[in-house]
């Protein structure tokens, strides 16, 4: 993995995720401008599986002011993303099983400064399982408070 542009803290907190994928991300000039100024964000997105084919919905990439209106983009509009038809047929799988979704982890540039997507599919977590990971995570933060001193 190359460059990171954005991460979904949100889908770790929300969902286990079972399996990820890397996805390719169809964009146009002032998209990719945006992402290299680091102007995204996946909060609130979702992947679904339209006709067979994998679109990134509500993903917030936003528009540099260099750039003229005309060229523009939609911030938050529908992407498609490129992946196997095998990825694509196990998405549709998982999806189908009650309960899952699929989710966007991650957003960067890889090694041939190309956009990709991570992917993941996820199960979604109960208010006591995001209880026991708040939990676990301040016992670790005062282990290493506590390892620090000591």
């Amino acid at each position: 993995m190359g460059e990171t542009i954005a991460k979904n803290k949100k889908a770790y907190h929300d969902y286990f995720i079972e399996e990820k994928f890397e996805a390719g991300v169809v964009l146009s000039g002032s998209e990719v401008k945006g992402l290299r100024a680091h102007r995204a964000n996946l909060k609130d997105s979702f992947v679904r599986l339209v006709r067979g084919e994998a679109f990134l919905f509500n993903a917030h990439i936003g528009r540099l002011n260099t750039t003229h209106h005309y060229y523009g983009h939609e911030e938050r509009g529908t992407r498609k993303l490129l992946l196997h038809k095998k990825q694509l047929q196990k998405m549709e799988k998982a999806v189908t099983r009650d309960g899952y979704t699929i989710v966007p982890l991650q957003l960067y540039f890889n090694d041939r400064n190309i956009a990709k997507v991570q992917i993941g599919i996820a199960k979604g977590k109960l208010l006591h399982d995001k209880r026991n990971d708040l939990k676990e995570k301040a016992q670790k933060r005062d282990i290493a408070r506590a390892m620090k001193d000591y």
